[in-house]
């Protein structure tokens, strides 16, 4: 266990997670945190910096090593755990706690809370995190069930003594943090500091419960609480052109990160379309869909958006293809994927000559394209220390700033596609490209061991029996 510090020494909480958009809410509400705390200081690490910014990453193994209490979530990825663990197993004992939650295993089993120690076998009460513990192994489990379990854990283990306490407050903090608004983000510094924290003035002071927000919900800047659960209550224009259904992440609209969201709604909206702007927890988007997009199983969308720069079910740690694949196939709509850069600044991949690395060409491009994406598109992203969108110096840069020129033409691929799906197939114009190669005169269709001239023919029949205007030549 830590020594005994003096209460004028620096309190130090430190967040070790995936990306910035934790940092918006910490810093908001640490005037409140401090005039109650003094010395506290709370600091949030992004592990997504790391790869570009080595200096980062060094900053958080050093506040790690000077935490009193550190709290690690989000952390799948194998390079950012393999750059945190050592640190973090190193002062593992000699902080006031350690959490990790919605993490690789790895992370998670660093976890020390008073008497809880998931480093220790499973015995007892800890058999009850089998469900929600964080694994390096894919899971297909709902986040809507997820959240269930973890709402109803919390009551169930308020009645047991002695460990199970402790156990208790880890499900608490994953509450917290899952509902990361203003709010939640205050009450979590509360709650832990007022159970852990080394510091006698500080025992048992108050902290609310975890305020609870919808597991699937819509969003729109217009909106007086910014967030509902009806349709009825969104704008839009009277008579749209065509219905965009958008997918954001529901961590960035409850931080209220979301100066990205709102310019893409904007664009959308300029352009006469209505938009559907929908989140759903747990890294699944199927919830938002089949509660929004898909009514009783009819379509009320002509093009899905998504842009949280992930799968369409499972996040950035893996991709659930085969039910992405179901879910895209039943909307038979044009699906495009956005992707805010969480990796490096907007600055950063501008002046590149590579543009997305290795990390962000596989989970922003790739794994969305095997469920079925297209289009993919850079729309936003985070600028470099003391810039703001507009170029002016600002000292909090954390947040997600929109790339205006690419959001217009962003948002006008997306009118042209949602447009075409609404059109009749008689009045759209198609263009079939073969494969010329080597260029002469005998290398046009010429393919190995494929027959493009029958597949032409047959595509060119299908066309017109789905009413498109053409006539196909009798025989190949």
């Amino acid at each position: 266990m830590p020594a005994k510090r003096s209460i004028s020494a620096p309190y130090r909480v430190v967040i070790v997670t995936l990306d910035s958009h934790a940092t918006g809410p910490c810093e908001r509400v640490m005037p409140r945190l401090v005039a109650d705390y003094p010395g506290l200081e709370v600091q949030v690490f992004a592990a997504a910096e790391w790869g570009e910014n080595p200096e980062a990453l060094e900053a958080a193994k050093q506040a790690v090593a000077q935490g009193d209490i550190v709290i690690a979530n989000l952390l799948f990825l194998e390079e950012h755990i393999k750059a945190i663990l050592p640190a973090m197993q190193v002062r593992r004992d000699q902080c006031d706690a350690m959490i990790g939650i919605i993490a690789d295993a790895q992370i998670v089993k660093l976890t020390r809370m008073g008497t809880l120690d998931m480093s220790a076998p499973s015995s007892g009460a800890l058999r009850l995190l089998k469900r929600l513990r964080g694994s390096s192994k894919p899971s297909t489990e709902t986040g809507q069930r997820k959240m269930k379990l973890l709402r109803r854990l919390p009551q169930i283990l308020r009645f047991i003594p002695g460990k199970a306490q402790d156990l208790r407050a880890w499900f608490i903090t994953m509450q917290y943090w899952l509902g990361s608004s203003d709010d939640n983000i205050e009450a979590l510094v509360r709650f832990l500091l007022s159970r852990y924290a080394d510091r006698p003035d500080w025992k048992d002071t108050p902290a609310p419960e975890p305020r609870d927000y919808p597991d699937t919900g819509l969003y729109h800047p217009d909106l007086p609480q910014r967030i509902t659960t009806k349709l009825a209550d969104l704008p839009g224009p009277a008579k749209p052109r065509a219905t965009v259904g958008l997918l954001m992440m529901r961590s960035y609209v409850l931080s209220s990160d979301t100066a990205h969201y709102d310019a893409v709604i904007r664009a959308l909206e300029a352009l006469g379309l209505r938009v559907i702007p929908s989140f759903a927890g747990g890294l699944d988007a199927r919830p938002a869909i089949e509660t929004y997009f898909q009514k009783g199983g009819t379509r009320q969308i002509d093009a899905l958006l998504s842009l949280t720069g992930f799968s369409l079910v499972g996040g950035p740690a893996y991709n659930d293809n085969e039910n992405a694949v179901k879910v895209l196939t039943s909307l038979d709509i044009p699906y495009i994927a956005a992707h805010p850069l969480e990796f490096q600044t907007l600055e950063q991949w501008e002046a590149s000559a590579q543009g997305l690395g290795p990390i962000e060409t596989t989970m922003l491009i790739a794994l969305p394209e095997l469920d079925g994406a297209t289009v993919p598109t850079v729309f936003a992203g985070r600028h470099g220390e003391g810039v703001t969108a507009d170029g002016k110096a600002n000292h909090s840069s954390k947040a997600m700033a929109p790339a205006p020129e690419r959001v217009e033409m962003l948002a006008a691929r997306v009118d042209r596609l949602a447009r075409l799906r609404r059109s009749k197939p008689q009045d759209r114009k198609l263009a079939i490209v073969l494969f010329g190669f080597p260029p002469n005169a005998g290398a046009a269709g010429t393919a190995a061991y494929l027959d493009v001239f029958a597949s032409l023919h047959n595509t060119l029949q299908a066309l017109k029996g789905e009413g498109y205007d053409l006539e196909p030549p009798e025989t190949v």
